[in-house]
């Protein structure tokens, strides 16, 4: 080598997205992007911090996330679904957000 140090780092980065956007968006345009603003500011991007991750980028239904380890993303994703689960309940089949 040219004696340059070449600096490499571990990350993990998941791809998210919402599973039928486009069938809830058809049905309510302006109540479905205003139900995911929600749920990324209420429980998507406190989760991500807490386990140490940012959102490189966002697709209007999905993301890429990185995290500096595959046991931070993994945790994040299980509290995420944990807790979609849980506010799923109340709502109705086919109103449902589920990443």
């Amino acid at each position: 080598m040219s004696g340059e140090r070449v600096e490499r780092r571990s990350a993990a980065i998941p791809a998210v997205d919402i599973a039928s956007y486009s069938r809830l968006m058809e049905a309510d345009g302006e109540g479905t992007p205003a139900a995911l603003r929600a749920i990324r500011d209420e429980l998507v991007d406190p989760k991500i911090a807490e386990h140490r991750g940012r959102i490189v980028k966002t697709t209007g239904d999905g993301a890429l996330i990185e995290f500096g380890s595959v046991v931070g993303a993994v945790q994040c994703a299980i509290a995420l679904q944990k807790l979609m689960a849980e506010r799923n309940v109340e709502m109705p089949g086919e109103r449902r957000l589920v990443p």
